[in-house]
C-alpha cells in the first residue's frame, strides 16, 4: 500500500476540505482527488462522503483513520531505523569478548561507545578466543575482543589494541613469594597450571615457548581454558602459572603476582580486535574506530 496515498487520506480526514488538504500537501487539488479515488478503489470501500457542502468521513473512513496514522508513524520509524543503521548510529552490534578484557578494556570501551552511539544496541557474548574467531568468520558476531597470539589460520583481520607480558601468579604460601630477584627458571621445579592446548592454544604455546627459552619444560599439573580459571587453580595451591600482567588488576589475597627480572617473551601476548572487512557493518566500523582511538598502538 502506497504510504503517500495514506498521507493524503490522513490530511484530508483532518481538514475535510480538498483545497486546504492540497495546500498542506503542497500539491494541486485534481491529483489529490485522483489519489483518494485510487486509495478507495484499493481498499474496496468509500472513505469520504462528498457533497456540495463539503467532505465528511464514512464509517469506514473513521475506523481507518487511527490505523492510517499508525502506518505513517511506523513508516517514518522504518526509514529512521534504516538510515541510522546505514550510518552506524543505530541497529544492533554483536561483540564477543574473552574474560580478561573485563579487567579494564571492556569497562572502558562499552560505556564510551554507548555514550557516543546511544541508538546502537550492544549484545555482548563471552567466549574463548578460538570460538570468537569462528563466530566472526560465520557472521555470528560483528567484532571480537580476543587474546593473542592466535595460532590457527583465519580470514579475520586483527587489530592489536594492548600489548602485554607474562608474569608469575604464585599461591600465597609458595616458597617463591619471598625470592628477591625472581627469574622464570626459578619456576622450573614447580607444578604448573597451564592453558588448554586446544581451547587456549595461543596462550598455551606462548607459555611453553617462554619456559623453553628459560631452559625447561613445565611440569603441567592442571589445565584450564580461561585465565580466571587458571588463577582459581593457583589460589587453590595446585601450582604456579604464567598469566598476562593485566591480571594484576584482579586483587586476591591468596595470590601473589611477581614480574621476572630476566625474562623477555619469545612471543607477543596481548589483546586485539578482530573483524571481517567484507562484512563489517557501519556500527562495527564505528566500534573499531573507537577502540583504535582509546588504545592507540602503532598500526
Amino acid at each position: 500500500m502506497d504510504l503517500r496515498r495514506i498521507r493524503h487520506f490522513v490530511v484530508l480526514a483532518e481538514t475535510l476540505n480538498f483545497r486546504r488538504a492540497a495546500e498542506r500537501l503542497h500539491m494541486a487539488q485534481p491529483p489529490l482527488s485522483v489519489s483518494i479515488q485510487k486509495l478507495e478503489a484499493e481498499v474496496g470501500t468509500k472513505l469520504f462522503i462528498r457533497s456540495p457542502s463539503g467532505v465528511s468521513l464514512t464509517p469506514s473512513g473513521k475506523s481507518a483513520l487511527a490505523e492510517a496514522r499508525r502506518l505513517l508513524f511506523h513508516g517514518s520509524q522504518f526509514a529512521q531505523v534504516a538510515k541510522s543503521a546505514s550510518d552506524g548510529t543505530g541497529g544492533t552490534l554483536h561483540v564477543g569478548f574473552v574474560g580478561s578484557t573485563t579487567f579494564g578494556m571492556l569497562q572502558k570501551l562499552v560505556p564510551q561507545f554507548r555514550a557516543e552511539y546511544p541508538g546502537v544496541e550492544l549484545v555482548l557474548r563471552e567466549a574463548t578466543s578460538a570460538r570468537i574467531v569462528q563466530m566472526v568468520e560465520d557472521d555470528g558476531l560483528d567484532v571480537g575482543l580476543v587474546r593473542t597470539p592466535l595460532l590457527h589460520g583465519s580470514t579475520v583481520t586483527l587489530v592489536p589494541l594492548e600489548q602485554d607480558r607474562f608474569i608469575a601468579a604464585l599461591p600465597r604460601n609458595s616458597r617463591l613469594v619471598n625470592v628477591g630477584q625472581l627469574t622464570l627458571s626459578d619456576l622450573a621445579t614447580e607444578p604448573f597450571i597451564m592453558y588448554n592446548r586446544t581451547e587456549a592454544a595461543g596462550l598455551h604455546t606462548a607459555a611453553i615457548l617462554a619456559c623453553q627459552q628459560a631452559g625447561f619444560l613445565p611440569r603441567i599439573a592442571q589445565e584450564a581454558v580461561q585465565v580466571q580459571t587458571v588463577l582459581s587453580l593457583v589460589e587453590s595451591c595446585l601450582g604456579v602459572a604464567l598469566v598476562p600482567s593485566v591480571m594484576q588488576r584482579s586483587v586476591n589475597d591468596m595470590i601473589v603476582y611477581r614480574a621476572f627480572t630476566d625474562f623477555a617473551p619469545p612471543a607477543d601476548i596481548g589483546l586485539a580486535l578482530i573483524y571481517q572487512p567484507e562484512m563489517e557493518s557501519p556500527a562495527a566500523k564505528r566500534f573499531r574506530a573507537l577502540a583504535c582511538r582509546e588504545y592507540p598502538l602503532p598500526r
